[in-house]
């Protein structure tokens, strides 16, 4: 079974249409990497995907449901690394400790601590763990390695590798090569719907 299926997909900023026809299916175990320049879409379609906007048409049918890791790490600060990990387990239902998502990314000395005690690049590694402690098998990214060293993107590509062994599916978004390989690179210009503006008119549009 598919754990995602795009049919037909308008994206939109507001009320303006971005993006619009797009469709895919992505299957257990493969990796889809969006790509364009910024305000192409990416972001927007990742949240579309996440079912925090609505489409403006089509459908997105994700039959097991859809964890994200957002540019907004989304943290609380008054939880420590491991209440973090425990609370999405346990919202998703997964019954887990969240032991193999500290481990995942090396954030076993920071259990106790709490998020507002982080650094940025530990924040990001505890956002990315998180897709682990949901037991989600489709896991939505949007420029994961952003505030990531080289040592925390091996960390990654190792977690997104284990997570497509087990049947696991993987849709991100990426400026640069994403230091993994990925199954497929979806180019969102084709998609570009003609009402929408030039990404490149406006400073600072969103991607």
């Amino acid at each position: 079974m598919s754990l995602l299926i795009l049919e037909a997909l308008t994206v939109a900023r507001g009320s303006r249409p971005i993006l619009g026809g797009l469709s895919l299916r992505l299957d257990p175990g493969e990796a889809v990497a969006l790509r364009g320049p910024n305000g192409i879409g990416k972001t927007s379609l990742l949240r579309t995907v996440a079912g925090l906007q609505p489409p403006m048409a089509g459908r997105v049918h994700a039959p097991r449901g859809v964890a994200l890791a957002g540019h907004d790490d989304g943290l609380s600060g008054a939880l420590s690394v491991a209440e973090t990990l425990r609370f999405w387990a346990a919202v998703w239902g997964t019954h887990l400790s969240g032991g193999s998502a500290l481990e995942a990314y090396g954030l076993q000395a920071l259990a106790d601590c709490p998020a507002s005690r982080l650094s940025a690049g530990e924040r990001r590694r505890l956002a990315l763990a998180r897709l682990i402690a949901t037991g989600c098998p489709l896991w939505l990214m949007d420029e994961p390695t952003v505030s990531l060293d080289p040592v925390a993107q091996e960390m990654l590509a190792r977690a997104i590798a284990g997570h497509l062994a087990t049947g696991g599916a993987v849709l991100l978004s990426t400026h640069p090569d994403p230091g993994f390989p990925v199954d497929r690179c979806l180019d969102l210009a084709a998609f570009r719907a003609a009402e929408a503006q030039d990404p490149w008119s406006g400073a600072g549009a969103p991607a």
